[in-house]
């Protein structure tokens, strides 16, 4: 035993660092066993991009994975990785930089050990914008048209993107194509960014995308001379109705093929609201042509719409009151009701139902004997007094009669 026991610990540091150099060498080859490189094509995709920040260019895809996997594992190809590039520190004034690629396994088990490419280049750019105009491209016009301007719903729009494309954009075309056959053109058009010499320019978006394009085309144009025929919509508030329109100019001269014109009588305007008005509506307001009509001279109009309060007439039944009366005259009069006919609105007309109403009899200076004297009516703002009947009434002033002498005593 103790021969066994001396054998063991002879040379013991030797002896241990054999153990753990073939440690080493277990692990090496066990590790050299799992070790995999696989040929791959996994694209490349940004994260974190800051709102600011435009990417200009492709991004490469990853070609060579070298990766640490169980050896039970299932064959791994390019999609079971996923490759990204953070962008959330990058400068957009850089213009190029160079960014490393983070690839991760779907399966946990996996690690990765080595990519290829391990960092790519990128090109950036500020995100910028700005107003260009909207130009109307019509092509080759056919013979024997008459082709007028044309009416865009819009005439400037807003590009954005990368700054350096967005300062190269010239105007956004909307390009049309002209019937041969006469027809109006009148439908939404897709705007494209160009430069100066007409190139497209890609990256570049355009906001509104689409304008509408109306283009009247004549093949038998004439004129005429038409009456200016206001729309008015609505209703006014109430208690209040529209006294007169008016239209300036009353005529319009307008254009259109021979057809297209036979049929008009009158150039209508688009609708002028004057919905709860409790006073005038004047306005600049744009016309209601038939397409392929155009005026001449002017696109609008100017309509004032008078607006004023519901005027009605109403009898009410009054009472006489005398004024200026004396206590030592006695006052007796022909008729002590007077029928009157007031005149205003119809809500301060309502506003004196149900009320005591009086008209005024002056009688102050008036002398013993009898007077026609003229019935006065004292009424609220917005009222006046059509008319009375009957307009005057007779008064008779007397004197008061003699107070009885005192009964002699017996």
């Amino acid at each position: 035993m103790t021969r066994a026991v001396r054998f063991l610990v002879r040379n013991w540091p030797l002896k241990a660092a054999a153990l753990v150099f073939a440690t080493l060498l277990y692990g090496m080859l066990v590790v050299s066993q799992n070790e995999r490189t696989v040929n791959v094509s996994i694209p490349v995709y940004a994260i974190n991009q800051p709102a600011g920040v435009v990417l200009m260019s492709n991004l490469d895809s990853v070609t060579q994975v070298k990766f640490f996997a169980p050896q039970d594992s299932a064959a791994l190809d390019s999609s079971s990785f996923r490759a990204t590039v953070d962008l959330s520190n990058v400068d957009p004034k850089v213009g190029r930089v160079l960014v490393p690629v983070h690839v991760e396994p779907l399966d946990d088990r996996v690690q990765i050990l080595e990519v290829r490419p391990s960092r790519i280049n990128i090109e950036v750019d500020q995100l910028a914008s700005r107003s260009v105009p909207v130009v109307v491209e019509k092509g080759p016009v056919p013979s024997g048209l008459d082709v007028r301007p044309a009416v865009l719903s819009t005439d400037t729009v807003t590009v954005k993107g990368p700054a350096s494309e967005v300062r190269r954009v010239d105007r956004a075309e909307a390009r049309i194509q002209i019937d041969p056959g006469g027809i109006d053109f009148d439908r939404d058009v897709e705007l494209i960014p160009v430069d100066a010499l007409g190139n497209e320019l890609a990256p570049v978006e355009v906001d509104p995308a689409t304008v509408r394009v109306r283009v009247a085309v004549f093949t038998d144009r004439r004129t005429r001379s038409l009456p200016v025929k206001p729309n008015v919509t609505g209703t006014p508030a109430a208690g209040f109705e529209v006294a007169s329109v008016a239209v300036q100019p009353l005529v319009l001269t307008v254009e259109g093929d021979a057809d297209q014109l036979a049929g008009l009588s009158s150039v209508d305007t688009a609708p002028i609201s004057v919905s709860g008005a409790t006073g005038n509506v004047s306005t600049s307001v744009g016309l209601a042509l038939p397409t392929g009509v155009l005026p001449i001279g002017g696109e609008s109009v100017r309509v004032t719409v008078s607006v004023r309060q519901v005027t009605a007439t109403r009898t009410f039944s009054a009472g006489i009151v005398l004024t200026g009366s004396r206590s030592d005259r006695v006052y007796t009069l022909s008729t002590d009701q007077v029928l009157v006919t007031l005149g205003g609105s119809a809500a301060d007309l309502d506003g004196l139902e149900g009320r005591a109403f009086t008209v005024q009899a002056a009688v102050g200076g008036l002398e013993p004997g009898q007077h026609e004297v003229g019935v006065v009516a004292n009424l609220p703002a917005g009222l006046t007094l059509v008319s009375a009947s009957p307009p005057s009434v007779v008064v008779t002033v007397a004197l008061p009669p003699p107070s009885a002498a005192p009964s002699a005593t017996p």
